[in-house]
């Protein structure tokens, strides 16, 4: 097309001829923007007399249906094609993104909570016809900050109070590890780097499975702990040649991105390894550590339901019976019964109880919602409750 003419909206010149209909439009290939519409006739006096008929008056469209609205109605079906949904999502990723534009929540919003907007219609879409898709995924395409994504998507959900299942791990593991290029057919950089795809996935669930039965998975982001899970299964199938690999070489050879959370979820996983290893009869005389525990991760995966039933009846014992069964230089039975935000509570960070400057005489009024808080037993609770009636007589 010509350059002379240029886009009323962003100004570009790559103006396309597109087919609507059987009619001819002139549209930007940059955003969307609809410069002159087709024509359209209506009846057969209209077409007798040569009478021609906008697109968007013969159906009022252009009543409904403004340009704004319009561009992103395009900017969401353009996504969906990119990602190679089905029609149907596209459909519902449209509807969605139509009821917020309609919100008044959304009318004043940035551009970048826009483009972010669009993108959480279709991964609400995604999660809600079951399909693996990360959200991180959307986020980069859309050039947008996975904070700001995580945020419209919430506000999205209780805006237009929609019900978003939850995801499978073992789905989003299966779509997630598809995306690391030592996994793929193209030869790596390292030969001995190279793995099956469905070799690594198949213990990459395992591993899931195990974590999730150690409480490793309740209450945490899933792609760290996926990421860290598919590292020590891709380890374990050559050791020899991997060990030396690190968990940031690895997924920079896979060209995926390391989440910040991740180092802490691969230690968790490597320190419930070594606990669960030490009870593996031909394993309870080797002196293990985070290095070499990976060597044995199938053994500990074929084993899982032993060892846990085990480590759970060592939870359940008592000090003393502890000292009676265990020899001093045999390793002690490990509870992993508990999560790890009892077993590794978080400090918290000290606060005074007053403010500086500020003198305390023990004098000071104190309100019945404060007693209350420091209320222990019973006999307690009577006789503040007696104080109250009393009060309230008198």
């Amino acid at each position: 097309m010509s350059g002379s003419k240029r886009c009323p909206d962003c100004g570009s010149s790559e103006i396309v001829e597109d087919a609507h209909y059987s009619q001819e439009q002139l549209v930007c290939a940059d955003c969307g923007c609809i410069l002159t519409e087709g024509l359209l006739t209506t009846t057969l006096a209209e077409e007798g007399f040569l009478q021609a008929v906008k697109f968007s008056v013969s159906t009022g469209q252009n009543e409904t249906i403004s340009r704004t609205k319009l561009q992103g109605i395009i900017r969401v079906r353009n996504l969906c094609r990119v990602l190679r949904f089905p029609d149907t999502f596209a459909n519902t990723a449209v509807s969605y993104y139509e009821r917020a534009f309609d919100n008044p929540l959304y009318h004043y919003v940035r551009l970048g909570k826009k483009e972010a907007l669009m993108g959480c219609c279709v991964y609400i879409t995604c999660r809600q016809h079951h399909w693996p898709l990360t959200m991180a995924t959307i986020s980069s395409m859309l050039y947008s900050k996975e904070e700001l994504f995580t945020s419209m998507y919430l506000d999205l959900v209780q805006a237009l109070k929609l019900d978003v299942p939850s995801m499978s791990i073992q789905e989003l593991a299966k779509t997630h590890c598809k995306s690391f290029r030592l996994l793929q057919d193209s030869p790596p950089t390292h030969p001995e780097y190279a793995e099956n795809l469905d070799r690594v996935l198949e213990r990459t669930l395992q591993t899931l499975e195990l974590a999730n039965e150690t409480w490793l998975v309740t209450g945490r982001h899933p792609i760290p702990i996926i990421t860290a899970a598919a590292y020590l299964s891709w380890q374990s199938l050559k050791p020899a040649p991997r060990l030396s690999c690190t968990f940031s070489q690895f997924c920079k050879l896979s060209e995926t991105d390391q989440p910040p959370p991740a180092s802490k979820r691969l230690k968790e996983l490597l320190e419930n390894f070594l606990k669960l290893a030490s009870q593996l009869p031909w394993l309870m005389r080797m002196s293990l550590s985070k290095k070499t525990v990976v060597q044995h991760l199938g053994d500990i995966l074929k084993h899982r339901a032993y060892l846990l039933r085990k480590a759970l009846a060592a939870a359940e014992m008592s000090t003393s019976e502890l000292d009676d069964l265990v020899s001093p230089d045999q390793p002690r039975p490990s509870s992993l019964s508990l999560p790890p935000c009892l077993t590794k509570p978080r400090k918290r960070n000290y606060t005074n109880a007053f403010p500086p400057n500020q003198d305390v005489t023990g004098e000071e009024d104190i309100s019945d919602s404060e007693i209350e808080q420091y209320l222990r037993t019973p006999r307690e609770i009577k006789a503040l409750q007696q104080a109250q009636a009393k009060g309230l007589h008198h």
